[in-house]
C-alpha cells in the first residue's frame, strides 16, 4: 500500500496480532439498543444515585475518536452519527484477555459497547464497560490538527475524515438535507408533483452553457449531461401536468470557483396559467418559510452582512437597476455607446454583440455586487432570454426576473415562452450566434418545438441554486463547503499512473 509511515505499520502489525488472536478485526451485525444522543436525552438529568438505582443495561456502537488509560482503568469516547459520549473501561471487569484486546484498539476503530450509566467524580455522563467487541480495525490515524493543514483542498477530497473530526461540517450537510426536506414540503403541500426527467439529452438544452459530452455504446449515438431539466419539464406541461417540479442535477463544463462547481442541485418547478408575478410571491414565501423551519429565524449572517430574508423584498427593473447605478441613458438604448461604457468596465466584447448581451455585461459589474440584500430584478433583455415571453409592451424586454442575495444570483423565472413560431425564431437566431463561435449558445430542438405546436398553456417556471441556498443558509463562503464530494484535480500519485499508462 501507498504511504506506509511507521504508525501505518504499527497498525498493520496489530491487524495481524488480533487475527492471530482468532478475533475477527471486521465484524458483522451487531445490535444496537441506543445512540449517544439518545442516552443523553433520556438521562442527562439523573443523579448519580438515580442512575446507580436503574443500572440499565444497553448496547451502543460508533468509533473510538479518544482514550486514555492509566494502569488498569481507562476512559474513552465514542462517537455515533448523533454525538459523543464518555466511556470507562478497568481490567477487573473486562478481564485480563479482554482488556489485553481493547489496549490494542487504536483512535479510528469502531466498537461496539456493553455497559450501563453512571456519573465520575466531575460528573460526567459515562458507560461502564461490561464487555465490547470491535467491530472494524482502522488502519489510518486520524489527523490531529485537522484544521490547520495548509492544503485545504485536502478536506474536500478526504470527505470522510472531514466529517469524522470536524462535526459542525456534519451539521452543514445534516442542514442541507433539511433545507430540501422543508422544500419538498412546501411544493408538496401546495400541490406541486415531484418528477425526473433525463440526465442524459441528445440535446443540451434549457439553459446557455457548455456541456458535457459522452456516448451510448448500445445506441451508438453521442449525448450530452444535462445543463437543465427546463425543456422536458416543459413538455410535462404540454402533457397535462400543471404543478410539477423536479430536484435535479446539473452539469456544466465550465470553471470552478467559490460559487461555481460543474456538477450541482437545482430546483425547477413550473405552474400552468400562471405567469412572474406570481412567482415573485411564491419565491418570497418558499426562502423565507424554509428559512424559519429550519433555521427558527428568518434572518441570517453571511460575509459580514446580517440578511433580513422575511418578505417582502426589493423589486426593481433590470433597466432601472442600471439607472440607479449611474448609467447614461444613451447607453441603455443604443449598442454603439453601450460597447464603448462596457469595455471602460473591463468587459471582453469581439463586437457586433447585440445590445442586451452588452447591457448585461455592464450589469453584472456595477449592479450584481451590490445587491447584498434579497433583490428581484425583474424584465431581462429579449437579447439574453431565450425561452421567455416577451413583454407586450416591449418586445425587447421579457417577463423574467432573477433573485440576487449578497451579489449572487440565487434564482432565476420566467413566463414561458409558449408560441412555437416565436420559440423557433429565438433557436435559430441562437444556432447562428453558435455557428458565429458562441458555444453557450442554445441548440436547435425540433423536438421541442414540435411539443409546442401541440400547445402548451401559459406557464411560469423558476430555477432555484439549492448548493446556494445552502450556503446562505449555513453561513459557508465556498459551494465545495456544502457539495460533500465536489469533483477536484486529480492528486499526483493518479497522474503519475496516467502517466505510466501513456508510456506503455
Amino acid at each position: 500500500m501507498e504511504d506506509h509511515n511507521e504508525l501505518i505499520q504499527q497498525r498493520f502489525k496489530k491487524l495481524a496480532e488480533i487475527r492471530e488472536m482468532g478475533i475477527k478485526p471486521y465484524a458483522g451485525r451487531f445490535e444496537v439498543s441506543v445512540s449517544a444522543q439518545g442516552l443523553i436525552d433520556q438521562y442527562g438529568n439523573f443523579s448519580k444515585e438515580e442512575l446507580e438505582a436503574k443500572r440499565v443495561e444497553f448496547t451502543i456502537a460508533g468509533r473510538l475518536v479518544a482514550m486514555r488509560s492509566f494502569g488498569k482503568a481507562g476512559f474513552g469516547h465514542i462517537q455515533d452519527s448523533s454525538g459523543r459520549i464518555q466511556v470507562y473501561f478497568q481490567k477487573n471487569t473486562l478481564g485480563d484477555d479482554r482488556y489485553a484486546l481493547f489496549k490494542k484498539l487504536d483512535i479510528g476503530d469502531f466498537i461496539g459497547v456493553k455497559g450501563f450509566l453512571f456519573r465520575t467524580k466531575t460528573n460526567e455522563l459515562t458507560i461502564e464497560m461490561e464487555d465490547f467487541t470491535l467491530l472494524s480495525k482502522s488502519l489510518r490515524p486520524l489527523p490531529e490538527k485537522w484544521h490547520g493543514l495548509s492544503d485545504v483542498e485536502i478536506r474536500y477530497r478526504q470527505r470522510y475524515v472531514d466529517l469524522i473530526v470536524n462535526p459542525e461540517v456534519k451539521n452543514v450537510f445534516l442542514l442541507r438535507t433539511k433545507i430540501v426536506q422543508a422544500i419538498r414540503n412546501f411544493l408538496n403541500t401546495r400541490g406541486y408533483i415531484e418528477v425526473e426527467t433525463p440526465m442524459m439529452q441528445t440535446i443540451p438544452g434549457g439553459a446557455t452553457a457548455r456541456p458535457f459530452e459522452t456516448h451510448h455504446n448500445a445506441l451508438d449515438m453521442d449525448l450530452f449531461l444535462r445543463i437543465a431539466p427546463e425543456l422536458y419539464l416543459k413538455r410535462l406541461l404540454v402533457g397535462g401536468f400543471e404543478k410539477i417540479y423536479e430536484i435535479n442535477r446539473n452539469f456544466r463544463n465550465e470553471g470552478i470557483s467559490t460559487r461555481h462547481n460543474p456538477e450541482f442541485t437545482m430546483l425547477e418547478f413550473y405552474t400552468a396559467f400562471a405567469d412572474y408575478r406570481d412567482l415573485i410571491t411564491m419565491t418570497e414565501q418558499m426562502i423565507s418559510t424554509v428559512t424559519m423551519e429550519v433555521l427558527g429565524k428568518t434572518e441570517v449572517e453571511y460575509e459580514g452582512h446580517r440578511i433580513n430574508l422575511a418578505p417582502p423584498w426589493k423589486c426593481i427593473t433590470y433597466l432601472d437597476s442600471l439607472r440607479e447605478a449611474g448609467v447614461p441613458e444613451a447607453v441603455l438604448t443604443d449598442a454603439a455607446p453601450a460597447r464603448e461604457y462596457a469595455k471602460k468596465l473591463g468587459a471582453n466584447l469581439k463586437g457586433g454583440e447585440p445590445l442586451g448581451k452588452v447591457l448585461n455585461e455592464i450589469f453584472e459589474a456595477l449592479v450584481e455586487p451590490k445587491l447584498i440584500q434579497p433583490t428581484f430584478i425583474t424584465d431581462y433583455p429579449t437579447d439574453i432570454s431565450p425561452l421567455s415571453k416577451k413583454r407586450e409592451d416591449n418586445p425587447d424586454y421579457v417577463e423574467r426576473f432573477e433573485l440576487f442575495v449578497v451579489g449572487r444570483e440565487l434564482a432565476n423565472a420566467f413566463s414561458e415562452l409558449n408560441d412555437p413560431v416565436d420559440q423557433k425564431e429565438r433557436f435559430q437566431k441562437q444556432v447562428t450566434e453558435r455557428e458565429a463561435g458562441d458555444e453557450e449558445a442554445h441548440q436547435m430542438d425540433e423536438d421541442f418545438i414540435r411539443a409546442l405546436e401541440y400547445g402548451m398553456p401559459p406557464a411560469a417556471g423558476e430555477g432555484i441554486g439549492i448548493d446556494r441556498l445552502v450556503m446562505l443558509l449555513t453561513g459557508s463562503n465556498s459551494i465545495r463547503d456544502v457539495i460533500l464530494f465536489p469533483q477536484m484535480k486529480k492528486e499526483k500519485r493518479e497522474k503519475a499512473e496516467d502517466q505510466k499508462t501513456e508510456d506503455r
